[in-house]
């Protein structure tokens, strides 16, 4: 991955969208595409371990659903990287699923045209040819974890890193064009060069443990099934990581209080230092996080929604956090940016009308474009979501919003 300078944009409609958000007047969706939910890549078989969902019927023969997308990077020439999570959504039925980032290219639809369509032009793979994992992967293995099931010989021979092994959720670039992923069985931060293999041993979080922490043993988790690393935001100098805990510690009597932790690049050693956010309260819809990412080197966007998809959504919101502001019980101050459910679309590039909702149960990738456009993506969780069109397994939604007011004053 070659790193572009923060404000360089090679594509010349990504260009356009900036020049139209100077004159933002409100949360306006500016530009929309769309991948299809039956949307693979060659790859081994996946799906083995899953039960038919919205009319899908697995396994998916000699293929890879290209889908949960998680995180998102710039690429070059107006083209990202987008990383699925762990495959179907639990350890245990997801060690055929290879964990991959995708180069996607998309045409986006604005009120000036666009077919609307994302591309996925190349990949790569999470592999650790050099044994750095410090625990048995599946690859180690000549079954699947619990069946009788051959384990691929491809992900063998080549000791891919699957669903089995982590749960990635979140993916940022360093200055030195390594990357750094987010895991929530650990929870983990994963290093890997460019291409995806892995270059230490996992970097563990001290003193927390969840169910599928491999060194768990027979310790108690002191965090909740599938609530590690959600975000992870990494500053512009590239000298810090920031990952964001989706849930509280089952320690904590605040079940809304979760964890941000500061990771220095340079020692690989987390610095001691914390913040805390504070979910909205909500026991009717049970919030979770979705993403945090950079602003600048001190405020950052964090994606906040409820468990809900279709009619039933009625929380997925963004907003922006400084670590200069908390307020008098210790929570970073929270500004609303944008209400995903609530956008005005009024040149109908959605194809919903004059008023656009992203009404998607996980709604996890962020990234601002300029100080007033902002690119959102949707985990699809494929086949299992259906938020969009009922019995139907929910495509990968790409949309660039035009916020109201500047992020950076």
């Amino acid at each position: 991955m070659k790193r572009l300078p923060a404000a360089v944009f090679c594509s010349s409609l990504l260009y356009s969208l900036l020049i139209l958000s100077s004159s933002a007047q409100a949360q306006t969706l500016i530009a929309f595409a769309r991948l299809p939910a039956d949307t693979f890549a060659p790859g081994p078989t996946s799906g083995q371990l899953i039960a038919p969902a919205n009319g899908r019927v697995p396994p998916f023969l000699d293929k890879q659903p290209v889908q949960g997308f998680s995180a998102v990077l710039r690429a070059p020439n107006g083209d990202f990287w987008a990383m699925p999570d762990n495959g179907f959504g639990a350890k245990d039925n997801s060690p055929d699923f290879v964990l991959r980032v995708y180069r996607i290219s998309p045409d986006f639809r604005t009120k000036t045209g666009g077919s609307g369509a994302i591309a996925v032009k190349s990949m790569l793979e999470l592999r650790d040819p050099n044994r750095r994992i410090n625990f048995p992967i599946v690859a180690d293995a000549a079954v699947y974890p619990g069946t009788a099931i051959p384990v691929d010989p491809d992900i063998r021979e080549r000791r891919l890193l699957t669903g089995g092994d982590f749960d990635l959720e979140s993916l940022r670039e360093a200055h030195d064009g390594t990357l750094w992923f987010g895991d929530e069985f650990g929870p983990f931060l994963i290093h890997t060069d460019r291409t995806g293999v892995v270059l230490d041993p996992p970097y563990p979080l001290p003193g927390v443990m969840s169910p599928q922490n491999p060194f768990l043993g027979s310790a108690t988790p002191n965090l909740p099934r599938s609530k590690g690393f959600e975000g992870m935001a990494i500053t512009p100098n590239g000298k810090l990581l920031y990952p964001l805990l989706e849930g509280p510690l089952t320690t904590d009597p605040d079940r809304q209080r979760l964890i941000i932790n500061q990771f220095d690049l340079t020692t690989r050693q987390y610095t001691g230092r914390q913040w805390f956010y504070r979910l909205e309260a909500s026991t009717a819809t049970g919030q979770s996080i979705g993403d945090m990412t950079v602003v600048t080197d001190r405020t950052f966007l964090v994606i906040e929604r409820d468990n809900f998809e279709g009619n039933a959504a009625v929380f997925k919101k963004i907003y922006l956090v400084d670590l200069d502001e908390v307020d008098a019980d210790g929570f970073l101050v929270k500004t609303e940016v944008a209400d995903l459910l609530q956008l005005k679309d009024p040149a109908n590039v959605g194809g919903f009308g004059s008023t656009f909702r992203f009404p998607f149960t996980t709604i996890e990738s962020v990234l601002p474009l300029s100080n007033t456009t902002l690119a959102v993506l949707n985990d699809n969780n494929y086949p299992f979501s259906s938020g969009r069109t009922p019995g139907q397994p929910d495509p990968n939604e790409f949309i660039i919003i035009r916020l109201d007011r500047p992020l950076a004053r």
